[in-house]
């Protein structure tokens, strides 16, 4: 896998999260509230989506006015767009 490939990838995964945290904002607002500090919050939203502490900060780094259906769409059309550039599409 060449560095661009790389790069594609884990910026697509970066945009899958953001996706899926979105498409879950009530849980993932509540495990946010209900986590003590950062740190948990990081861990929790992890668990609750799958994803590791790159995705988690980056979920948790989205500012609340992202949230809304257009900007979600914007996401999502993105990570569409790196997964295409993808040799397998994925």
């Amino acid at each position: 896998m060449d560095e661009d490939e790389r790069q594609t990838r884990e910026q697509l995964m970066i945009h899958e999260a953001l996706v899926q945290a979105m498409d879950r904002r009530d849980e993932v607002f509540q495990v946010i509230e209900d986590s003590e500090d950062m740190d948990e919050a990081i861990r929790r939203v992890g668990q609750l989506l799958g994803v590791g502490e790159v995705r988690s900060r980056a979920v948790l780094d989205l500012q609340a006015r992202r949230f809304t259906r257009d900007q979600r769409q914007a996401i999502a059309s993105y990570a569409d767009e790196l997964r295409s550039r993808l040799p397998d599409g994925r």
